[in-house]
């Protein structure tokens, strides 16, 4: 008999496969194309080369194209590995599932299977046509004894020769390792063995392999020598979290590090370039770097003649009417969807950029001490600021080398402003506070100001007043002793002024604290206790955690996209002469800079209970919500970040006791002791002898660390990424250099900033150019994707797991957020907590976990995605 006749339709059983064909936009590909007209225009001019060549159109999955076998859960074959049916194809497009997404297709598939091959558990696919294409999921249904059984896949399959084992994969249920059903053991392994690979060769396109590598590819010395960078990771002197692993030639002037491309290798499904429109902001991201970004400089420089601002009218000229753009520049820009809505063209040639939200309200507010203390606490790096523990402040830097660094601020200084309370009174009443980025700048001040900027070590004081408000007493500037560094700083205190020229001169010392605020945000804060640290996590999930782990499950939302952007990241913004080099004052020694603040990472320090209570900012209280009391009490980041905290932390804890049941099964858990072995001693191997890290033997140690890891991918990132516009897009606000030094009595300088202060302080600051870069970056980066999914969400829907538990579970996470958010926004509406809104009227909105797309300042995404 025919096989056809032997197995008829009604024993077969019927799949329904969702797939995506390979999007004309795929934005990685786009960024690779270059043309006499500049990535921009080449990317747009290859569309529609792209789009007439689009040979596998939905019927060309049909036939032989795409074959796919079951793997059998319950039934082995002689080897003790789980039976694998036949090969089916698809058939039929399906267009009656209400569900189906934007591109997707959906086609039938029905697969012989009887009785002896039990429940499937798996499946193979092999791809036969030329291009790849992204496969979303596989149902079955009616599977006798046991229903319907759901496969999430979300997975880039390419042509099946580029392939050295199967593809495969597992259907949702979820297994401990030890609980893995016997047929499919071999299946998991293999599977995680081919996700390791062999450590060896440069890695292709299509292959999935995660494997890590230091900090070598941000320089290009074979291009000149200035560019050249030192290596960050593997010695104890610039230590640094690991990065993928791309494999490319190292350059031929420096054997250590790695040549640089243009296409940065990923592992395949850490890109989602088909549909993810944050994909489509890296890319405009890059555009940005390599094309406007230069037009509008050479705009400015050039053709305008006016590479400075002279009165702050001429910053909110760039809100109000613009810069006026030559139509050959304006015609280059216009195309771009983004790009109109960036830049706000009113059709005259003119670029405008919209009104940062710090001065939507009022235009000066941003100068008060009161505005400028409520950053510290509910701005865009609102984690730095310390209790003051002693007077006068100490150093911990090396007195051989650096000599005495002890504050110069002196008691006399600050009382006068303490309304009656002495300095020994306030310190015990927990009633000083210190902005302290003293230690981490002063090593590299001698080369940064032997450029052509000009930098300080700063301290600055402050006091908690009776209205809750934190009020400015004191700035400390210091630079190194012209006869040697070992000789200590030459320093000199600043103290707040209203009136005349010292007013002036205050607002400059206030401008030098933030400029070096803003580079600790951007290089420390941001990029590496966000961005860089979790990489390693990633990576390692990959290599020993199998997909059906209940660890991989839950950390996977809080992955999406990080690796991309990190990729990007190391391409154009941290790279040499790259946007942060170029913009910010550390330029050069950025990134070394952030290895040595490295050497103090502590990640357990990362939780939010912890870091509060290190910084001493809050204290241990039994009897105060989540068992903290914070000593400032009306702090917007700390006591919003709290509730989000401790939800993170309920549904974390729920889900890791549904699935280990005691201690015990974390000890013998062999992936995820592999996992956290390897996140020690490779992924942040230089700060493996720690003797901090979690020794990852009870359930406690685990509920913690995914906590941790959740808040630092999601609400952490969140409130340091998403007010960088609101906040920054202000350049006075928010500076990011300083060029010229305080200026001296009896100096032209100090005269100009006698007559002129505004001129005299935007000579100081960033200057124009460097401003227009700064805030197409930051608006860039400060915006949500319209497919962004944020805390409490899942892109798989229901689908993610079959157990029921865990999904009830996540669905009163999702709830208690919403709850949260409700509190935040009456929070908000409560004019007693001045630190919400501020003299700008500014609500602090960033750990608000919902939000639409866009520039809106609030909302928690899963992930690092931009």
């Amino acid at each position: 008999m025919f096989p056809s006749l032997l197995f008829g339709r009604g024993q077969k059983l019927k799949g329904t496969v969702v797939l995506m064909q390979k999007n004309v936009l795929d934005i990685n590909a786009l960024t690779a194309v270059q043309s006499p007209g500049g990535i921009i225009g080449g990317a747009f001019g290859a569309i529609g080369s792209i789009t007439g060549s689009i040979l596998d159109t939905a019927t060309a999955f049909l036939g032989r194209s795409v074959a796919l076998k079951l793997i059998s859960r319950t039934n082995a074959d002689a080897s003790g590995k789980g039976k694998v049916s036949n090969p089916a194809f698809l058939e039929g497009l399906v267009t009656s599932i209400p569900t189906l997404g934007d591109k997707q297709c959906a086609f039938s598939v029905y697969f012989e299977w009887n009785s002896n091959m039990g429940i499937p558990g798996a499946f193979y696919i092999d791809n036969f046509m030329q291009g790849e294409f992204f496969l979303v999921s596989l149902t079955i249904e009616d599977v006798p004894n046991h229903g319907t059984i759901n496969f999430v896949c979300n997975s880039w399959i390419y042509n099946y020769t580029k392939y050295k084992t199967g593809r495969i994969f597992f259907a949702n249920k979820t297994y401990l390792p030890s609980e893995t059903p016997a047929p499919l053991v071999f299946y998991r392994r293999e599977e995680l063995k081919t996700l390791r690979g062999d450590g060896t060769r440069e890695r292709k396109e299509w292959e999935r392999i995660y494997d890590y590598d230091v900090y070598n590819d941000l320089g290009a010395p074979d291009k000149k020598a200035t560019l050249a960078r030192p290596v960050l990771g593997g010695s104890s002197t610039l230590p640094y979290p690991r990065r993928g692993r791309t494999g490319r030639k190292p350059t031929r002037k420096d054997p250590k590090s790695e040549s640089r491309s243009d296409i940065v290798y990923l592992p395949r499904d850490e890109s989602f370039g088909h549909v993810k429109s944050s994909d489509f902001l890296v890319y405009i991201l890059k555009s940005a770097s390599q094309n406007i970004i230069p037009q509008l400089r050479s705009v400015v420089t050039l053709q305008l003649n006016n590479p400075e601002f002279n009165t702050f009218e001429d910053v909110r000229s760039l809100y109000d009417g613009g810069i006026k753009l030559p139509t050959d520049i304006l015609s280059k820009i216009s195309p771009i969807p983004l790009f109109k809505e960036l830049f706000r063209s009113d059709g005259e040639s003119a670029l405008k950029f919209p009104p940062p939200k710090v001065v939507q309200v009022d235009h000066s507010a941003w100068m008060t001490d009161e505005e400028f203390a409520r950053e510290m606490i509910a701005g865009v790096n609102p984690h730095i600021i310390k209790k003051l523990q002693n007077f006068p402040p100490k150093s911990s830097l090396d007195s051989q080398l650096y000599g005495d660094n002890t504050s110069t601020i002196t008691k006399e200084q600050l009382e006068p402003n303490m309304g009656g309370v002495t300095v020994q009174g306030a310190i015990q009443t927990n009633r000083l506070y210190i902005l302290d980025h003293h230690d981490p700048l002063f090593p590299y001040l001698r080369k940064i100001n032997a450029t052509n900027t000009k930098a300080y070590a700063t301290r600055t004081i402050l006091f908690l007043q009776d209205d809750g408000t934190l009020k400015p007493l004191a700035i400390e500037l210091s630079t190194p002793h012209p006869e040697g560094d070992s000789f200590g700083p030459v320093s000199k205190v600043y103290l707040p002024a209203t009136e005349g020229v010292e007013a002036s001169i205050w607002l400059l010392a206030k401008a030098f604290v933030i400029v070096n605020d803003s580079c600790y945000h951007q290089l420390v804060s941001h990029w590496l206790n966000t961005h860089a640290v979790v990489e390693p996590f990633i990576i390692a999930t990959n290599r020993h955690l199998s997909v059906v782990h209940p660890i991989h499950k839950l950390l996977l939302p809080h992955y999406r996209d990080t690796m991309n952007i990190n990729a990007l990241a190391r391409n154009v913004l941290v790279n040499a002469e790259g946007i942060i080099e170029s913009t910010f004052l550390w330029g050069n020694y950025a990134m070394e800079m952030s290895a040595v603040v490295y050497k103090d990472w502590v990640f357990t320090d990362q939780g939010l209970p912890n870091d509060l209570i290190k910084r001493g900012v809050a204290v241990k209280d039994p009897s105060a919500p989540y068992g903290l009391r914070l000593l400032i009490e009306d702090y917007p980041y700390a006591s919003d970040g709290l509730e989000i905290w401790a939800a993170i932390k309920s549904w974390v804890e729920e889900y890791v006791n549904f699935y280990y049941k005691s201690d015990g099964a974390i000890a013998q858990d062999a992936e995820l002791q592999a996992f956290w072995k390897e996140l020690v001693e490779v992924g942040h191997g230089d700060l493996k002898n720690a003797t901090w890290w979690f020794k990852m033997k009870t359930r406690a140690e685990l509920i913690e660390a995914c906590t941790i890891l959740i808040w630092i991918a999601s609400a952490l990132h969140a409130a340091v990424n998403f007010g960088q516009y609101p906040y920054g897009g202000y350049i006075l606000n928010r500076p990011t250099k300083s060029r010229r030094f305080m200026p001296e009595k009896g100096t032209p300088e100090y005269d100009e900033l006698a007559k002129n202060y505004e001129r005299a302080y935007l000579r100081t600051i960033t200057p124009k150019n460097d401003t227009l870069t700064d805030l197409t970056v930051i608006e860039i980066l400060s915006r949500h994707a319209s497919d962004e999914q944020y805390l409490g969400e899942r892109i798989e829907g229901d689908a993610w797991t079959s157990d029921s538990q865990p999904k009830e579970a996540f669905k009163r996470f999702g709830r208690k957020l919403a709850e949260i958010e409700q509190k935040l926004t009456q929070r908000n509406n409560d004019e007693s907590l001045r630190n919400r809104y501020g003299p700008v009227e500014m609500p602090y909105t960033l750990l608000y976990p919902s939000s639409e797309e866009g520039l809106t300042c609030r909302g928690i995404p899963n992930s690092i995605s931009i």
